[in-house]
């Protein structure tokens, strides 16, 4: 999954006393070695107790002057006010913006993510992955704001081995049929569970013996007929049609879910394969 970032300096005013774990995050690679260090401890532990910078000197085996430098680095004026903010706010879990706006979306979005923990099946994750993992070649169909999924499903999953395509045009959908077998898996995603094309290119898959798979908001008792597997997400009322949600969240999740599991089924091997794919592409930033 993808994320905005922005960097925060030491201009900048400190507008929530809750946000300072993300200010952290968000400044993380503008810090030196011992610095990051000292961010870890932050991040990682969530000490508690006596912070005071004598202390946390010792623990870290630092100088006070470094821990004000990093202080200074993640927006604060020293690591007294950074410690004054990180024991008012560090271990809160709700930030509560000012704006009724800011708070529908981060409602909505954590509502989201709770549904999600109620839709994901464990067994079916593990099944899928394994799946998947036995298969030459996957294709992932998907129009709009689904196909932009099953790009990023693309690249993810090639990242750790796995002979996979993503198809958004819906004539390709239809012609990819010549080349499916029962070595291959197609996985469609329709948020609506109404996009005729990745639908009726599910059914051709089935036929020709492939492994299907539906990720969906909605399911319907005919799916059955044609789907070996489908992946539920959470959806909200007006989610499809994107007002202020993004579509791709929810989805999203469930990819990030179904990607660590295929991870962990033979981890060494797909983190030196993640690993290298991603040193080919600092060497080659335009590729």
């Amino acid at each position: 999954m993808k994320h905005l970032e922005h960097t925060l300096t030491a201009q900048e005013p400190v507008r929530h006393e809750n946000n300072i774990i993300p200010r952290i995050e968000a400044n993380y690679e503008n810090l030196t070695p011992l610095e990051k260090n000292i961010a870890d401890f932050f991040i990682r532990k969530r000490p508690t107790g006596d912070l005071s910078a004598k202390s946390v000197a010792k623990q870290l085996y630092v100088s006070e002057a470094s821990l004000s430098r990093f202080a200074q680095k993640c927006g604060y004026t020293g690591y007294r006010e950074f410690l004054i903010y990180y024991k008012n706010g560090s271990l809160s879990t709700h930030s509560t913006p000012t704006s009724g706006h800011m708070n529908t979306v981060l409602h909505t979005y954590q509502e989201l993510l709770n549904k999600s923990y109620s839709l994901i099946d464990e067994q079916q994750v593990q099944r899928i992955a394994q799946t998947l993992a036995d298969k030459k070649h996957i294709y992932v169909y998907g129009r709009g704001s689904s196909g932009l999924v099953a790009m990023e499903m693309r690249i993810r999953f090639m990242r750790i081995g796995l002979n996979i395509e993503a198809i958004t045009d819906t004539h390709i959908m239809q012609m990819n049929s010549v080349l499916l077998n029962p070595d291959c898996a197609v996985i469609g995603i329709s948020v609506s569970a109404k996009t005729k094309e990745v639908l009726q290119s599910l059914v051709a898959a089935k036929r020709c013996g492939a492994f299907t798979m539906l990720m969906t908001a909605h399911v319907k008792p005919e799916f059955r007929n044609y789907c070996d597997e489908i992946m539920l997400f959470s959806v909200k009322e007006y989610l499809e049609h994107s007002k202020v949600i993004s579509p791709q969240f929810p989805i999203l999740v469930m990819v990030d879910v179904l990607f660590s599991e295929l991870f962990s089924l033979d981890e060494l091997r797909r983190e030196t394969l993640h690993d290298y794919t991603l040193k080919m592409l600092k060497k080659n930033p335009e590729s």
